[in-house]
């Protein structure tokens, strides 16, 4: 048999060697339909879920093979749209006696097939991604075009709120794993033309499908190309989860600070959207990526927009607040007890000696056994069913904290601290797994000089919080390089009507900065 036309045994099985990957240069689709169904059970021999049906249709004397994956399709759209035009309602309509291989495509295209979505391909490599992407393909006798049909339906989880950003104000849906319904979420969001979807491949051997979105006008160019480069740079086996890209394409991957966000609500990604980011949804997780992202967006919250400004303003202090006690608690608590005993007032020092007497260890080895014993009261709550797991936490936060007093291990200090530390560290999610490793780092350096010790520690991660870029934006702004006019939605939130300009630091290079008139509450006035 010829292969010179169409998919080369040979040549597969080297390439398979090295990579199935089915990106690689293109294949004609051979005319002979017996060269197809060879190739086709080639390719997938030992695939239980992959399904061919011939078809000949008599009169014209022109065989078919439908290729698709059984799991990946819709049973009723395949027997209803596809197989009964072809079998039974060409034989009782006039358009048997008219079919030939020259009018085949748009006959089957125009009068037969009832699908919504169907497209040509010549390309033999490109039809069997479609096919593993839950497509079904129409090889033709005698032609080197496919036709492809959408007939896309599998298992699905719905629309439901979102579990790690839980709002008492605003919208309560959230992204799921499936690629298109969260484009389709982002489009009721932003009903713009302009809201563009680039769809791309990632993955060797998973074949991802990754949509890049940006509103055209409003999104930088450049951050825009960025992205795209950063993206077809990625030769790696496997996309499992969102997670993986942003490892492979954030610009400072052994900082601890995240310079790629990720949310799971359409709002605020909608939201970021339209201020001029760039968002990567990826096809099997309900995390949407951001970039550029910065230092002060874990301070802000979709509700901070949807609320007063004035609480917003006060619950975006209330979080910092909570950042600085989350990762220097300890670290001043250790200060304070073996450096500085002079500053505790005097009643209080009698109280916190008498709570120490008998304590075996250092203030530092307590801070570290009673933060590690957090840590995993913590992960085990996450990791076990819900019911049990909030049980599990809450009592044995409660059963060893009490146990290690009365036992002589920690002080009762030292109990207050943890919990403190325990509680903040819960208010700035995005900054989980970055507030661990910042406190015991402020916890050593205290150990080793004290209050001056923290300020010095402070002073490096602030320095390496100014070298950071995410996609060429300081990670700092607008706070450094200081940009007054993208101060009004920082730390403080001004009225919306007064954000009448989208961050500079984002749009340097845009075309639309303006979100609305500057005199716009004259006029709802």
């Amino acid at each position: 048999m010829d292969y010179g036309n169409t998919f080369n045994h040979n040549s597969y099985d080297k390439s398979k060697n090295e990579t199935t990957s089915l990106k690689q240069e293109k294949q004609k689709i051979s005319k002979s339909i017996d060269d197809i169904k060879s190739d086709l059970q080639y390719i997938f021999s030992d695939c239980s879920d992959f399904v061919y049906r011939e078809i000949e249709l008599k009169e014209s004397q022109i065989k078919i093979i439908m290729a698709y994956i059984n799991g990946l399709i819709d049973n009723n759209i395949v027997n209803t749209d596809i197989l009964r035009p072809l079998t039974v309602e060409l034989k009782l309509s006039s358009l048997s006696s008219e079919l030939s291989k020259n009018n085949i495509i748009n006959m089957l295209k125009k009068h037969l097939l009832s699908i919504s979505e169907i497209q040509e391909t010549k390309d033999f490599r490109g039809s069997v991604q479609y096919i593993l992407s839950g497509y079904v393909v129409l090889y033709i006798d005698g032609l080197e075009t496919a036709l492809v049909a959408a007939a896309q339906a599998w298992a699905s989880r719905s629309v439901g709120p979102p579990e790690t950003e839980v709002v008492v104000r605003g919208p309560r849906e959230g992204f799921v794993e499936t690629l298109r319904v969260n484009t389709s979420l982002l489009r009721r969001k932003i009903k713009n033309p302009n809201l563009k979807f680039e769809n791309i491949v990632l993955g060797e051997q998973t074949n991802t499908s990754v949509s890049i979105c940006y509103i055209k006008g409003i999104a930088d160019e450049r951050i825009v190309d960025i992205v795209r480069k950063r993206l077809n740079n990625i030769k790696i086996d496997a996309i499992l989860e969102s997670g993986y890209i942003e490892e492979l394409i954030e610009d400072h991957p052994l900082s601890l600070f995240p310079t790629v966000g990720n949310t799971e609500k359409p709002d605020i990604a909608a939201a970021k959207i339209l201020e001029g980011r760039v968002a990567i949804i990826c096809d099997g997780t309900p995390f949407v990526l951001t970039v550029p992202f910065l230092f002060i967006e874990p301070l802000q919250s979709s509700e901070d927009y949807y609320s007063r400004p004035y609480l917003a303003s006060i619950i975006r202090i209330l979080r910092l607040l909570a950042l600085l006690i989350s990762t220097t608690l300890p670290a001043f608590y250790v200060a304070l007890v073996a450096f500085h005993p002079n500053v505790i007032p005097f009643k209080l020092l009698l109280t916190m000696a008498a709570s120490k007497e008998g304590i075996p260890f250092s203030p530092i080895i307590e801070s570290l056994i009673m933060i590690v014993s957090f840590e995993i009261l913590r992960e085990a709550g996450i990791r076990m069913p819900r019911p049990v797991g909030q049980a599990v936490s809450i009592v044995g936060a409660l059963v060893l904290g009490d146990a290690a007093v009365k036992s002589g291990l920690v002080s009762n200090p030292m109990v207050i601290v943890t919990a403190l530390t325990a509680i903040t560290s819960f208010i700035v999610p995005p900054l989980g797994g970055t507030v661990p490793i910042l406190r015991v780092f402020l916890l050593i350096a205290a150990n080793i000089l004290g209050y001056m010790g923290i300020i010095l520690a402070w002073i490096v991660i602030i320095i390496h919080l100014t070298s950071l870029r995410s996609f060429g934006v300081p990670y700092l702004s607008p706070l450094a390089p200081m940009n007054f006019s993208d101060l009004k939605d920082t730390v403080v939130r001004v009225p919306i009507w007064a954000m009448f300009i989208r961050p500079r630091s984002l749009i340097r290079y845009g075309n639309n900065k303006k979100r609305m008139k500057i005199d716009i509450r004259k006029k709802v006035n």
